[in-house]
């Protein structure tokens, strides 16, 4: 048997997921180790580890789990909701700090893709992320305001508009990911975003930018009207 089919209570207390993390830091833990240590726990005749290593199989390594969905996840056998949540939100403030970027000027196209690219690039499902900015473009907000299945969803205009004044934005870029396709973009994502464009003019805020982010690629849709 494997160290990981070994119930975790029963392992020297040196070599425990959280032992081994607090005394050796981090980088020295393999994925499941780190993964386990999120879980807490296993289930009956199942390590932590032995968990933790199953499910970086199903989804296809760190990455994949990232992309898991909580009710993806709480489906497995031994994860259930509360792990499900805790693994979920791990990764969400992994994605938050990469990097402090409140305060970075969104001055291209590419710098909107920047930003969004790792929170929602990698994302199963499609998400509308909004960046409001102030008057020197540099960004104070990010929200994101709209959230679908993995076909699609739709993007708020008003909603989007309410939230740039509610958080005193003069300027905003919107980015939302198309999950397994290409970034190229469709005729209602250019109708939308001249929808956008029409009613930001309006009230005297200035849209940056609509990217659609799909992995590491990127396109403006502004760019592509």
């Amino acid at each position: 048997m494997t160290p990981y089919g070994v119930a975790i209570r029963l392992q020297p207390v040196q070599d425990r997921p959280r032992e081994r993390l607090a005394r050796v830091g981090p980088d020295a833990l393999s994925d499941a180790e780190l993964v386990a240590v999120q879980l807490g726990s296993g289930s009956r005749g199942e390590s932590a580890l032995a968990l933790a290593q199953r499910l970086l199989a199903e989804f296809g390594g760190v990455s994949g789990l990232a992309r898991a969905e909580v009710d993806e996840l709480a489906r497995h056998r031994g994860v259930g909701p509360a792990k499900a949540c805790r693994l979920v939100s791990a990764f969400a403030l992994a994605a938050r700090t990469q990097g402090s970027v409140l305060g970075l000027p969104l001055r291209t196209s590419a710098d909107i893709a920047a930003v969004a690219g790792p929170l929602i690039g990698r994302s199963r499902v499609e998400k509308v992320l909004l960046l409001v900015a102030d008057s020197q473009h540099r960004l104070s907000r990010l929200l994101v305001v709209a959230q679908g299945g993995a076909t699609g969803c739709s993007l708020p205009v008003r909603e989007v508009l309410s939230l740039v004044l509610r958080h005193d934005g003069l300027a905003f870029g919107v980015a939302h990911n198309h999950p397994g396709g290409t970034p190229e973009a469709s005729l209602e994502d250019r109708r939308v975003t001249a929808r956008l464009q029409v009613a930001a003019n309006e009230i005297g805020v200035k849209l940056l930018d609509h990217v659609i982010i799909a992995g590491q690629d990127w396109r403006s849709v502004t760019a592509s009207r």
